[in-house]
């Protein structure tokens, strides 16, 4: 019989910043981050939840566009401190970065055993047509769901968002003004939120319940992403691609993980492998996985040393380099890795 985690009735509310903790201010009528340790004298539902509260609050709170991986160690640091306290914990983040942000927590928490949702809204939660109670209740509510085997039912890294509960490492922002703001084209929802909460347990990850949570605080971001387009230019590529620090590169091709037939590009591509870049390719499609061996398109990046990131997102990839990278020196291992599924952010 494995262990179960010692539930203890309540969630850890980390506010990072980000429009759902935005107020209008009576006197200037700007918007300006609330005191998010009385929030629960400002939203009267919190009294129907069956889940007592905490808050946490980044102290100033950022906007996510500012968001780096000093503030992924942050939180991990907030989470691991207080691992035993909480049956799970919820982040409210600004959108613009979340993905990045659920992504790369997916890494960084290796073995987790506790729901960690990210959450936030399009419209400040003080204004009334917002979308950021619902998205918050819901997220407390999944975060201290737990199944009749004692266990979570999402021990995973999440995004909520307007009735979906996604994988945070497939997760995407597709929409800047509408609710519906993020989805997941490559993996099916862990949850939807209707009436009744429907888990997909099948699409859950399951942890080693024998093992604790291992955290890593370090990430390298000598990460650049590249996208093709027609007419690109050799000049220019040649001297992105040798740029200084570069360790590894997120390139951006077409359709299954074709590129222009040009022998220059081929060139680039093996010298910037043997010089110990990792070049993993995704496609710029958001549905649909990389075949480097489908079209001689692709292929002949293949043979270049170009790693395939299979139907990983744009962020899932960036933060796995960032976290491999501070793991490891041996360039041959990053790619090994890059091809093996670590946290369910690629499908094998």
């Amino acid at each position: 019989m494995t262990p179960t985690p010692h539930r203890t009735g309540r969630v850890l509310i980390i506010y990072t910043g980000g429009t759902i903790g935005m107020g209008r201010n009576v006197e200037t009528g700007a918007l300006e981050p609330l005191d998010f340790h009385h929030l629960a004298d400002r939203m009267y539902e919190f009294g129907s939840l069956n889940v007592g509260i905490d808050t946490y609050q980044f102290d100033p709170p950022i906007d996510s566009s500012d968001m780096t991986p000093r503030e992924w160690a942050m939180l991990v640091r907030i989470i691991v401190e207080r691992y035993e306290e909480y049956d799970g914990f919820v982040i409210l983040h600004g959108t613009d970065t979340m993905a990045y942000t659920a992504s790369a927590l997916s890494y960084m928490l290796e073995n987790l055993t506790k729901p960690v949702v990210l959450t936030g809204s399009q419209l400040p939660i003080g204004q009334l047509r917002t979308d950021g109670k619902e998205n918050l209740l819901t997220s407390i509510e999944l975060a201290s769901s737990y199944g009749a085997d004692g266990r979570p039912m999402v021990p995973e890294v999440s995004i909520y968002f307007s009735g979906r509960l996604l994988r945070g490492n497939r997760s995407t922002k597709r929409n800047a003004d509408g609710f519906n703001a993020f989805d997941s084209y490559n993996y099916p929802h862990l949850c939807d939120a209707g009436v009744h909460l429907r888990f997909n347990t099948h699409a859950i990850l399951q942890p080693d319940w024998d093992k604790p949570l291992v955290p890593h605080y370090e990430m390298d971001s000598h990460v650049l992403v590249f996208s093709l387009f027609p007419g690109i230019q050799e000049s220019i590529f040649r001297d992105i691609l040798r740029g200084s620090g570069v360790r590894s590169m997120v390139l951006r091709t077409f359709g299954s993980g074709n590129a222009p037939h040009q022998p220059w590009l081929s060139h680039l591509f093996r010298e910037a492998s043997d010089a110990g870049v990792t070049v993993v390719n995704i496609s710029q499609c958001v549905k649909g996985t990389v075949e480097m061996s489908l079209y001689d398109a692709g292929h002949h990046l293949q043979s270049a040393g170009v790693v395939s990131g299979r139907d990983s997102t744009v962020e899932a990839a960036v933060t796995k380099l960032m976290y491999l990278q501070a793991r490891y020196d041996d360039p041959t291992d990053i790619r090994r890795l890059m091809n093996s599924d670590l946290r369910g952010e690629i499908s094998l």
